[in-house]
């Protein structure tokens, strides 16, 4: 089973909805982590740094990253036990690399429930 792990700063919410201004990266991450859940080949966990400290102090790798300057390199990707991207959340495409999966963005706007098809 592939595991990936988001270490990310402290934060009052996962989403990026919180505050005057919404976070995109955010916004992409939460839904793909979400989407992950329903991977039975993937484990796919995010640590907020305010939420899950004592999942950062069991990490070893984690502590010695953000001893200097955490503000600098988190957010914070493992994957399989390495860190493979730091000071950024992943993209779209290395989430691809990461999982081996292709992740198709949702429809805005159509569908069958959402536009003029009238099949609902």
């Amino acid at each position: 089973m592939k595991k990936i792990e988001l270490f990310e700063p402290a934060m009052c919410c996962s989403t990026g909805v919180c505050g005057p201004s919404v976070d995109q990266n955010l916004l992409m991450i939460t839904s793909a982590f979400d989407a992950l859940q329903g991977v039975k080949t993937i484990e796919a966990d995010r640590y907020n740094l305010s939420n899950n400290p004592d999942v950062f102090s069991e990490r070893a790798d984690i502590l010695a990253a953000i001893k200097d300057d955490a503000d600098a390199v988190l957010p914070i990707t493992v994957v399989d036990g390495q860190i493979v991207k730091t000071g950024a959340y992943p993209t779209i495409d290395e989430l691809s690399d990461y999982t081996g999966l292709v992740f198709v963005p949702a429809e805005q706007t159509g569908g069958c429930c959402g536009g003029d098809g009238g099949c609902c």
